[in-house]
């Protein structure tokens, strides 16, 4: 995993980087955007890298929002590289003391950066995320999942329990933080390795964004990441390949069904 030193880059201080990857995204992206763009807090800037997009509309509402606001910034790449490629360009091009994420068919509530950035400098935690609601295509409300308060290296290890779209990391410790190139999972190789450098993060309970669950979103199709998982201990922990597989079937299986079920029940009784 590369990690960019502070010292390569002229930092802003409290300006939040918010990075978004996009391909063929135009159904969603324009509430994802706005969602960004309308935060109670204004020190923000968006960095879209678009992944070779095949269909017109995306690139056009790409072009249009950077000649809005200029506090878009609009990147393309010239073939199709996958989500963490594209997220680790914006990260390079950004300026901001902090980096979040927020995907191209997911939303914010209008104060997540102003709440978060306050309960980041409350706690001096390098890490920090929140719960969050789930919607369908529809935008009718499935269910919520609760963060836990205190998230450590060995309770990550076990299963990703930071959802992509709540995260923010301060680059002021440790400097900019890059996720691998695999296809998949790069969100929880992410994490596991910035707190390999901090330690501890920290949750808050209170939802800060919308997850939507689309037919077309790659984390719906959990068994078919097996592969993937796996690959996250070999980059993160530099596991071998048994081992890796080990792990994965002796920890992390139990600990993600036991995540589901544990969601399931909570959101059953809502």
């Amino acid at each position: 995993m590369h990690v960019f030193k502070l010292n390569n880059y002229k930092m802003k201080k409290d300006l939040v980087s918010v990075i978004m990857p996009s391909y063929n995204a135009s159904r969603f992206i324009g509430a994802s955007i706005d969602s960004v763009l309308g935060q109670t807090y204004k020190k923000l800037e968006l960095l879209i890298t678009d992944d070779h997009s095949t269909d017109p509309e995306t690139l056009e509402l790409l072009k249009k929002y950077a000649e809005k606001d200029s506090r878009v910034r609009v990147f393309l790449l010239p073939e199709n590289s996958g989500a963490g490629y594209a997220r680790n360009n914006s990260i390079k091009e950004a300026r901001g003391r902090y980096i979040a994420f927020c995907d191209s068919d997911d939303r914010w509530m209008p104060d997540k950066l102003q709440k978060q950035v306050a309960f980041m400098k409350k706690t001096n935690c390098c890490l920090s995320y929140s719960s969050y609601l789930i919607c369908g295509e529809d935008d009718e409300r499935r269910g919520i999942v609760i963060a836990p308060s205190i998230m450590t290296l060995s309770r990550l290890k076990h299963d990703n329990k930071i959802g992509c779209l709540t995260a923010m990391y301060d680059t002021r410790p440790y400097g900019k933080f890059y996720m691998p190139t695999i296809r998949k999972r790069q969100d929880w190789a992410l994490f596991l390795t910035i707190l390999k450098s901090c330690g501890t993060a920290y949750g808050m309970v209170e939802p800060l964004a919308i997850y939507r669950k689309t037919q077309e979103g790659i984390s719906r199709k959990k068994f078919k990441l097996i592969d993937y998982n796996a690959k996250v201990y070999q980059h993160v922990f530099g596991y071998g390949v048994v081992l890796s597989y080990l792990y994965l079937f002796v920890v992390f299986m139990p600990a993600y069904f036991f995540k589901r079920t544990t969601n399931y029940i909570s959101n059953f009784w809502r």
